[in-house]
């Protein structure tokens, strides 16, 4: 494990003990791994969502309403389930 050091204006720190207070937190050091953490993850989901959407793109466009497309679908899910 990693020491770091680093100084906060008075302001942050004393948001960053609130936070840590209303979180439940055993000290900064807990209260900055899981922010960490939480970062992390929401930089993966977006990078999910993104790839998501170029292959979406790639795929090229329909002129259909999404309505209908949603609802064939959801039809043939159903009889493949039949």
């Amino acid at each position: 494990m990693t020491d770091l050091s680093f100084s906060l204006p008075s302001s942050l720190e004393s948001r960053l003990q609130q936070r840590i207070a209303e979180g439940g937190y055993a000290d900064a050091g807990a209260y900055l791994r899981d922010l960490i953490k939480r970062d992390l993850d929401e930089a993966a989901d977006t990078a999910w969502v993104r790839q998501m959407i170029e292959e979406g793109e790639a795929s090229g466009y329909i002129e259909r309403d999404a309505r209908e497309v949603l609802r064939e679908i959801v039809e043939e899910r159903r009889a493949r389930r039949a």
